[in-house]
């Protein structure tokens, strides 16, 4: 089912805000936290599985590999699969998935570069909710 809203011109468009959208399901895979990391690394260049796994530190098997068959279905990732004695199989961006890289990985660089300021303003959160939260017995 697509929901999608009357664009300008009389024809039809996606519309993430809408609850049954399906570009909220694109999203989701490409924003997901393995999803980024996938996508970044392919960015440098094609990978085999494991050197994919040693790149994104802390991936499981498992996740790493519904990740790549997801991103795979969506046409972000290639799968290379060469006939040869022991199997090779090289993985590596669509264009539609060189696009969306570029996209999350400016996304996750700015992430970087915010750090100090977000572990700031928690810090700063989290003082005011303890000097406001009621003391022993329910008092201020």
């Amino acid at each position: 089912m697509t929901v999608s809203i009357l664009d300008e011109v009389g024809g039809w468009r996606a519309d993430v805000n809408q609850q049954n959208c399906p570009s909220r399901l694109i999203l989701e895979h490409i924003t997901s936290r393995w999803g980024v990391l996938v996508l970044a690394a392919l960015l440098e260049r094609s990978y085999r599985f494991g050197e994919l796994r040693r790149t994104v530190g802390g991936v499981s098997e498992k996740m790493l590999a519904q990740t790549l068959q997801t991103l795979e279905r969506d046409g972000f990732v290639h799968r290379d699969a060469k006939p040869v004695i022991p199997p090779r199989v090289d993985y590596s961006l669509t264009p539609l998935g060189k696009d969306a890289a570029d996209q999350v990985w400016a996304l996750a660089r700015w992430s970087e570069r915010q750090v100090d300021g977000v572990e700031a303003a928690r810090a700063a959160y989290d003082e005011a909710r303890n000097q406001s939260a009621p003391g022993p017995g329910g008092q201020a």
